[in-house]
């Protein structure tokens, strides 16, 4: 099946992997592999790359566009891969979505404009000229205002799906449990959505979403997937069970600002090589990396085994 030509069978738990750097600062696109791998030995239905978790800010658009073509080899379609190839450029943007169809990606995530905070009309023009360009790919707006300072409204994306065959949804990243339910109510029960906010992830389902691009993925893809799964199955007491014992793992998540956190939890396991992160952010201060352990250690049972562990 081609992911592309249905997208609607996108669904379930798309992990957005971190961009792992060797010591150096380079792109480390071995750890990259190894992450798609462990990913989909853990139930994971489907991958991303390039969203927030991803660093995508303090990347070149050739080191995006590499890592873009690295995942996609890995998951060699055994999954789902959605790219985010949004920038705040829109040539860049092109240049990036030209790349990931390319690479052979189902979908674009592409993120509203950061900073210029451009009008609901501008945005309008913005994702239907992106669409335009590449009608063979789907493409999904990324609306997560607490990192653009701009929020796509219910009306627009209504609007944009009504206008455009291969406008096909929204990861909303909003803690505004309205905001989901008034796109919804606006663009119909067609439209596909995906939550991207850790705590909304279990009950945005109720409200018809299509699953979730969660960061917890990274550090615990075996639990995010079975919540999906078990929901879907009408099993919400098991559900709900891993909604609140992955709490610990959500706070630790968010302990300084992501993906610091969860680098270096992730470099402690032997997932990745490196915990290094990309100015302008830090690595995890002695006090972020004893309360990331002291939380790690809470929400244990929810933590999917690295591969070391699991063959040792």
């Amino acid at each position: 099946m081609s992911f592309r030509t249905d997208p609607a069978s996108i669904s379930g738990s798309i992990a957005p992997i971190v961009t792992p750097f060797t010591d150096d600062g380079s792109v480390d696109h071995d750890s990259l592999r190894g992450l798609v791998d462990w990913q989909l030995a853990n139930g994971s239905d489907g991958i991303s790359i390039g969203g927030s978790t991803g660093e995508p800010s303090a990347q070149t658009i050739a080191e995006r566009a590499e890592a873009i073509r690295t995942v996609a080899a890995a998951v060699d379609g055994r999954v789902p891969f959605l790219p985010g190839t949004g920038t705040a450029k829109l040539d860049e943007t092109l240049e990036l979505t030209s790349a990931a169809r390319d690479a052979g990606a189902d979908m674009a995530l592409v993120i509203t404009p950061y900073y210029a905070r451009p009008t609901q009309e501008a945005m309008y023009v913005w994702y239907s000229t992106v669409a335009r360009e590449f009608p063979d790919l789907p493409i999904v707006a990324y609306n997560v205002p607490s990192r653009t300072a701009v929020e796509l409204a219910p009306e627009t994306i209504a609007r944009l799906f009504r206008d455009l065959d291969n406008f096909v949804g929204v990861k909303e990243t909003t803690k505004d449990f309205e905001h989901f339910s008034r796109v919804r109510y606006e663009a119909g029960p067609e439209i596909l959505m995906w939550s991207g906010i850790e705590l909304l992830c279990l009950p945005l389902l109720a409200l018809g979403g299509q699953g979730f691009i969660s960061a917890l993925a990274n550090i615990a893809p075996a639990a995010v997937a079975e919540m999906y799964a078990a929901a879907t199955e009408g099993n919400w007491r098991r559900a709900q069970e891993i909604h609140y014992g992955v709490h610990p793992l959500v706070d630790l998540l968010f302990t300084e600002t992501n993906p610091a956190p969860v680098k270096w939890l992730m470099a402690e396991r032997g997932l990745i090589a490196s915990s290094a992160v990309r100015s302008p952010l830090i690595g995890l201060t002695e006090d972020g990396r004893s309360t990331v352990t002291r939380l790690a250690e809470i929400g244990a049972d929810y933590l999917t085994p690295a591969p070391a562990a699991t063959t040792a």
